[in-house]
């Protein structure tokens, strides 16, 4: 008979835990944008490292704001058929 106290009240946390992790990301996910508003120009993004055997890299990448420039810049450039 106690077990099954137990064993209900922790069902009826999680149940609460799960309705209230749904409600609040239910609350944020309408209001909030992934991303960054589209248009011209690009972001660049500036990346650096040190390797395992003490070599400093570093890198810049430029990425378009136009969604088409870049759905463009990350196709493969294909040499024929792609089927």
């Amino acid at each position: 008979m106690e077990h099954a106290i137990v064993i209900s009240i922790a069902v009826t946390v999680f149940v609460v835990l799960i309705a209230l992790i749904a409600w609040n990301h239910s609350k944020t996910g309408r209001n909030t944008r992934r991303g960054s508003p589209p248009g011209q120009g690009e972001h660049l993004l500036h990346s650096s490292y040190i390797s395992h055997d003490g070599a400093i890299s570093s890198a810049q990448t430029h990425i378009p704001k136009n969604p088409q420039d870049y759905a463009k810049a990350i196709m493969p450039k294909s040499k024929g058929n792609t089927k």
